[in-house]
């Protein structure tokens, strides 16, 4: 057991190791592509590494963490997820004023708290992991120092999250009151045998609902989104964006799943008033944004309103929609803000949208990706993002949710201004702003998100079987 127990680790333990290793080798060398390359090495390591799981799962380490299919899948999508943000930092921090070597070790703490996220079945690992994720994106957003606007939003992101932490760990201190178990299995057993929640553990799943709807970004606890997503450096937004909210909608799916929430009434008008405030609050504010990180902050306001629909469902058709809906969105998330990041310099933030203008005759490649991308989170047919939200309408409509999936299509068609008003401004006249050039390993990423946002929207019957197989509890 303990053999089994330390194989399963083995993700884990890789990258909890190589920020350690990375500041051994900053102490004696600091060089910037020596820790870049060390950087990549790790998380390709940990990536391979997952295939050792395979004959071993599922497999409990009791009572902190469950390794099954779901809790791999997860791994895969975070680490490949944080690779491509790594290739997509190099040439970005090579215009930054600071030290940067920093930065890698930071990100790596980050991947770690939401990888133990994944594999969470209990309150102490999901408070452990959020704690860790969030401490050190509280770092990494406020990392430009010499910008004002990064300070502001590492501040504001520092003192919210504070905020919802303490309700996220008052809510566990009132369930473990009302059940006496920490582990989801063990608060499901005693709700299973309970006719009816009282009011005491209502209240406790209302303030852990707080403290989840922070870091996802529902409404009404968005307010830090547009503000962060502007001020942090790119290659981070795109961390909060993608593996951040997938490392969290991974543990929130798990938990709810296993107390069995979608049965409570109360629960599932909660959850449909936000999801569908989240909706229309999110879809509405982006229609007037003038700069294109806010235009996604919004985007994603109201993707996670959508998302949050499959926590009524309670079935498996449900549960694969969400996981199908998660990677849909990380990869055509990570395909924008990469865009972003790869356009951005010292001078020039790239950030505005009529920064845009004209990019299809300077850049038809990268100009390529970005309007792909928005097709995508448009749900425009032959992308991925079509298909999320195929399967997640087709789910809902089976689990009789009937206004979610109705405001889930009508919102639908409200994004689709602000997504063409992206891509229009990419094929207007061209103005006079200049570019850098694009690395190599920029072009290898964008050319990864073309194929992962095409190959799942035109053939995703592979991926689907493979979600049916690994993201079972």
């Amino acid at each position: 057991m303990i053999r089994e127990d330390f194989i399963c680790l083995t993700p884990l333990m890789i990258i909890a190791s190589a920020p350690i290793i990375l500041m051994l080798v900053i102490a004696f060398i600091r060089n910037y592509r020596v820790i870049y390359g060390l950087s990549l090495f790790a998380f390709i390591l940990a990536f391979l590494s997952i295939f050792l799981l395979l004959p071993f799962v599922p497999h409990a380490i009791a009572p902190l963490f469950i390794f099954d299919g779901f809790s791999l899948l997860f791994f895969g999508v975070i680490i490949i997820t944080s690779l491509l943000i790594t290739m997509l930092s190099k040439r970005y921090l090579l215009y930054q004023e600071s030290d940067k070597e920093e930065y890698f070790i930071i990100l790596f703490t980050a991947t770690l708290g939401s990888l133990i996220l994944a594999a969470a079945s209990n309150f102490v690992t999901l408070f452990l992991g959020l704690e860790t994720l969030s401490i050190s994106l509280y770092i990494l957003i406020a990392y430009r120092r010499s910008r004002d606007n990064s300070i502001e939003a590492g501040v504001k992101y520092l003192i919210l999250a504070s905020v919802s932490s303490a309700f996220l760990l008052f809510g566990m201190g009132l369930i473990y009151m009302d059940t006496g178990s920490l582990e989801f299995s063990g608060i499901a057993k005693v709700l299973a045998s309970s006719d009816q929640y009282l009011p005491l553990l209502l209240g406790g799943f209302s303030m852990m609902m707080v403290g989840i709807g922070f870091k996802l970004a529902l409404v009404p606890f968005h307010m830090w989104t547009p503000d962060v997503y502007e001020g942090a450096p790119v290659p981070v937004t795109t961390f909060i964006a993608t593996v951040s909210k997938g490392a969290v909608m991974a543990v929130t799916l798990r938990f709810f799943y296993a107390i069995r929430g979608f049965q409570n009434h109360n629960f599932i008008l909660m959850i449909t008033v936000i999801a569908v405030l989240s909706m229309f609050i999110g879809n509405l504010l982006a229609i007037r944004q003038q700069n294109i990180k806010r235009i996604l902050a919004y985007s994603s306001i109201a993707n996670m309103g959508y998302l949050l629909v499959t926590l009524l469902m309670g079935d498996k058709e449900g549960l694969h929609a969400a996981v199908f809906y998660v990677v849909s969105y990380m990869i055509t998330t990570l395909g924008a803000f990469g865009v972003i990041t790869l356009l951005s310099a010292r001078e020039l933030p790239a950030d505005k949208l009529e920064d845009y203008k004209g990019l299809f005759w300077k850049r038809p490649w990268v100009a390529f990706v970005l309007t792909l991308a928005m097709l995508s989170l448009a749900g425009i047919p032959i992308t991925t993002g079509f298909m999320a939200k195929f399967y997640l309408v087709f789910a809902g409509i089976n689990s009789g949710l009937w206004i979610p999936v109705i405001s889930l299509i009508i919102n639908s068609v409200i994004g689709l201004y602000y997504y063409l008003r992206v891509i229009t401004t990419l094929f207007s006249a061209p103005n006079e702003t200049e570019f850098p050039e694009i690395s190599p390993a920029g072009h290898l990423v964008l050319a990864i998100v073309v194929a992962g946002i095409l190959i799942l929207g035109i053939l995703p019957q592979g991926f689907v079987h493979l979600i049916s197989q690994f993201s079972g509890f």
